[in-house]
């Protein structure tokens, strides 16, 4: 398999429908059973098992039913820390100190 780095965004989309198609078919589902417990039109899920064109939302649908949310969560990350000032800046700022309450008038 050619590396994701390597792939059109078309080539993508595909290899993504594939792999939820094999975990629907792991689980004996027909394309109606995921369609229905999904919450998408049944023609939804056979057009993006065919091209790997589906709306994002309803991949999320799709890929909570079957499990496979966590990859999700990483993307778009922001890349780890190389030095210790990068660090600093990420983890934002610094101790500040409170204000002093307002005296009443």
């Amino acid at each position: 398999m050619i590396p994701v780095i390597l792939q059109t965004p078309a080539e993508v989309a595909l290899t993504v429908a594939a792999r939820a198609r094999a975990l629907r078919l792991a689980r004996g589902w027909t394309q109606q059973e995921l369609a229905e417990r999904a919450g998408v039109a049944v023609d939804t899920l056979r057009r993006f098992e065919r091209t790997g064109k589906i709306a994002l939302e309803r991949l999320l649908m799709i890929a909570k039913v079957l499990d496979a949310t966590e990859p999700f969560g990483a993307l778009f990350a922001p890349p780890p820390a190389r030095t210790l000032a990068e660090l600093e800046r990420a983890s934002g700022p610094g101790r500040v100190r409170a204000r002093k309450p307002r005296r009443p008038t």
